[in-house]
Order: C-alpha cells, then sequence, then structure tokens
C-alpha cells in the first residue's frame, strides 16, 4: 500500500509539471492551416538551452517538462514561401494546455505575378448529337476517341461510341448502369458498371467488350499506375485509409520494393482520434475486429465514420512516368520527388503551387499529356477552367492557359490538345466534346519524352 502511494504522488507531480504546448500556424491572409513549417524552440531554463526541429501539419503539439511560472519561451518559425516568423512566450499561469496561434505572412507568393496565356483559335467540336450526351471519353494513340454517352440518365441507358473525328465508327449498348470511363497503364480503356468491369477492345473500326470480373480489376489492374520494358510501378492506395505505398516490382527477378510512403499527418491524426468520440458499443465491435485481423481498432473506426464526414479528404499524391524518371507529386509534404527507373531517389523539388487553393482555386486533379510528356494541374475561378503548366525542373507554375467555357467537365490533354466536355448554361443542349489547341510548340512528339517547350504568343 505504501509503494503504491509513493508511485501515485510521483505520477501526480510529474504530471503536474508538465504541459502540452499546442501550436497552430494559419496563413494571415486566407486563416488556411499552413503545414511542413521548421519550428525551433528554446527555453532559459537554469542557464539550459533545449531546441526542437521538427516540421508540422498545421498543428502540432509538444510536452513541455518543468516549466515554472515567470520563464519565458522562445518560438522560431521559417517556411519557404511564408515570411519567418519569432514569438516569445511568457508563462504567467498554470494550464494543461497552452495554445499558440502563429500568423504566417505569404513571401513568394505575393511578389509572383499570375501569367494568364489563351488558348489557340476557338474551341473545335468534337463529336455532338442531338440524341446523345457525352458523359466520359478517352483519346486513343491513333487519335480516335472512345466516348461513353447516354440519351437520358446514364444509369439508366448509355451508349459506348468508337468515334475517328468525323463519324461513329461502332457502337454498343450497354446493359449494365455504366458509371465511368477508366484507362489502364497499358492505355486500354474500361468501363466500370454498377455490377461489372467491362474491358473496352478496337481494332481500329470495330469496338467490342469483354467482361471482366470487378475484384479482379480492382486488385491486379487499378493498383498499377505504369510500366516500363521490365519494371511494374503499383500502390495500395485505399479511398478510406490517408496513406499508402508506392512500389516498384521487376518482372525479370519478380523482386519488388517500397519507393515511398505518402502519408496525410494532419488527417492521420484526425482519422485515428475518431476512435475516442464513439460509444462503448462501437469500440466493443473495432476491438474484436481488431482481434480477428489484427488491425488496429482505430482503424476500423477511421474507415467506417471518420471517412464518411465532412472533414475527411482523400490524400492526394500523383505519380507519372516521364522520359526514364518516375515523377511522384507528394502534396501533404510539399514537394516532387524525382525516382530513377530502379526506384532511386533522384531530387526533391519543393511544391507550392497548391497553397492558397481558396483564393487561387486550385484543384486536386494533375494531369498528363501522354503524346508529350508535358504535366498540368488544373485551378477554377469564376467559373473558368485555367491548366498550369507544371515545370518538372523547379515545380513552379510559369503561366496558366485559360479555356473559352465556362463549368467544363472531365478535363484530358492529348498531343497538346485539350479536351472536356461542356453544355451551355441553360442551353437545351446535349453535352458536347470540345477540344482546344494549346499556346505550346513541342518538337519531336514522343511519348513521355518530356520534350523542351516554347509559348507561341503568336508574333
Amino acid at each position: 500500500m505504501r509503494f503504491y502511494f509513493l508511485f501515485l504522488l510521483t505520477f501526480t507531480v510529474h504530471f503536474a509539471n508538465t504541459q502540452v504546448l499546442r501550436l497552430t500556424c494559419l496563413d494571415k491572409r486566407t486563416g488556411d492551416l499552413v503545414s511542413n513549417v521548421g519550428i525551433s524552440m528554446s527555453q532559459n531554463l537554469r542557464g539550459d538551452s533545449i531546441v526542437y526541429q521538427t516540421t508540422v501539419n498545421g498543428v502540432t503539439d509538444y510536452q513541455l517538462n518543468k516549466i515554472d511560472l515567470g520563464q519565458t519561451l522562445y518560438l522560431d518559425f521559417r517556411h519557404a514561401i511564408y515570411q519567418s516568423t519569432n514569438i516569445e512566450f511568457h508563462f504567467k499561469e498554470r494550464k494543461d494546455t497552452i495554445r499558440i496561434e502563429v500568423l504566417l505572412i505569404p513571401m513568394r507568393i505575393q511578389l509572383s505575378k499570375e501569367v494568364i496565356v489563351k488558348s489557340v483559335g476557338v474551341p473545335d467540336t468534337v463529336f455532338g448529337s442531338k440524341r446523345l450526351s457525352v458523359a466520359d471519353f478517352e483519346v486513343q494513340s491513333n487519335g480516335d476517341v472512345i466516348i461513353l454517352a447516354y440519351p437520358k440518365q446514364l444509369q439508366k441507358g448509355s451508349e459506348l461510341l468508337l468515334f475517328d473525328g468525323e463519324e461513329t465508327k461502332s457502337s454498343v449498348l450497354l446493359n449494365d448502369a455504366a458509371i465511368e470511363l477508366k484507362r489502364d497503364f497499358r492505355g486500354n480503356a474500361h468501363v466500370i458498371c454498377k455490377e461489372h468491369v467491362y474491358g473496352v477492345y478496337s481494332d481500329g473500326d470495330q469496338i467490342e467488350l469483354g467482361q471482366i470480373p470487378k475484384d479482379y480489376y480492382f486488385k491486379y489492374i487499378e493498383p498499377i499506375v505504369d510500366t516500363n520494358t521490365s519494371k511494374v510501378f503499383f500502390s495500395d492506395f485505399s479511398k478510406i485509409y490517408p496513406a499508402f505505398d508506392y512500389y516498384v516490382y521487376d518482372q525479370l527477378d519478380s523482386s519488388y520494393k517500397s519507393i515511398v510512403n505518402i502519408k496525410d499527418d494532419l488527417m492521420m491524426e484526425l482519422y485515428r482520434s475518431e476512435y475516442k468520440w464513439m460509444d462503448v458499443r462501437t469500440k466493443l465491435w473495432a476491438k474484436n475486429k481488431e482481434l480477428e485481423t489484427g488491425i488496429d481498432a482505430e482503424i476500423y473506426i477511421g474507415a467506417n465514420y471518420f471517412t464518411q464526414s465532412i472533414y475527411y479528404q482523400e490524400v492526394y499524391a500523383p505519380m507519372f512516368h516521364r522520359n526514364d524518371s518516375i515523377l511522384i507529386f507528394n502534396y501533404p509534404k510539399d514537394v516532387l520527388l524525382v525516382y530513377s527507373i530502379d526506384g532511386n531517389l533522384m531530387d526533391s523539388i519543393p511544391l507550392y503551387h497548391h497553397y492558397q487553393a481558396k483564393e487561387t482555386g486550385w484543384r486536386r486533379n494533375v494531369i498528363q499529356d501522354r503524346v508529350t510528356g508535358s504535366i498540368y494541374t488544373t485551378y477554377e475561378k469564376d467559373g473558368y477552367c485555367y491548366l498550369g503548366l507544371v515545370n518538372v525542373k523547379t515545380g513552379e507554375i510559369s503561366e496558366k492557359v485559360k479555356l473559352t467555357f465556362r463549368y467544363v467537365d472531365k478535363i484530358r490533354v492529348h498531343n497538346n490538345y485539350v479536351y472536356y466536355v461542356y453544355r451551355p448554361f441553360e442551353s437545351i443542349q446535349k453535352k458536347f466534346l470540345y477540344k482546344e489547341k494549346l499556346p505550346y510548340q513541342f518538337k519531336g512528339m514522343e511519348k513521355n519524352y518530356g520534350t523542351k517547350i516554347s509559348i507561341d504568343t503568336g508574333k
């Protein structure tokens, strides 16, 4: 009993001297959380100086021990595109949690002048019909377009068309409720339906469908991002978990290795903390699942409940194959990672074009022109869509191309043309497929060879 009392007394005294310092970094102009801020902390405690170096994702907690009243804590905040900020905090009263909000002032974004260029010529109608609306499409390597169309509602009757730009070569009626078209790593189109998945095959004149088991498609085909002569690049991405890995598989020796782990730290913290607020019955269910499978109970709660809330956002970090390099846009960590074909890291480039999304209209949509290898990210402002050409050597957007129409959908880029689906506002017109020529000139049109470009100014 005496030992228990002494232990309890020591435990109480220790935590009486322990405080949690919660630091929240915000953009002063927009109020958004600022991720990946470097923080150094020092305190004069009996002549000792303690320094912490870390990277935060908006909100970070520190455990402080033996903080005396009247003591001063010195904090230094640094970020590549925000002005450095220094704060002196004086401990005047004893609290379990001390909250400090730091307003960071944008530096480089304020100084950079946005350059807007226009596409060449007027939008050209690729496909239009008085009977059918375009729901989705995929441009083939030979220029033909596979179109998913419908007369009234997509899931109550749809057709698959093979269109060469002048006439419909072939068409197939779908007996299943269609959802979307998807392109796999080989460039082949697949129709995702409610009950089945259909592979689309074309010999140039005819279009045929082959049924694929849905489980097989999502397990063995969709995870593959790209391939080359002997390597296969894939991921274990899941929509209901805020972290995943990219892998490279060598077909010659059947070996594979992880390239990089992608994780949204803030989202993961919220994801796992959902367990704390669950009722006892739900916690017992999650614990039983943990005993059955070995997966943490917190993950079961997060996957089934937090993913249904308005606060959950899927982790976004797309991969692209260009030249002999693999490009991974690790937006949660604000960095563009460049890997060799063997999966070895060659370079890391800071990314900041996704910051201040409320002002710039940045959308989580990065697309690649498979013919030229160029990579674009999309913005939307006042209903207009802008394509920002990504400089893969600097990670910056040098200029943006403004599309002609407002509220366009299903944006693709192929052979220096941007394709999209559009219907005029308050019009009885069906949804048509349009294309616009981008104001760039490419030399040596080769798939994924990252050719040099120059802007066509029209002079």
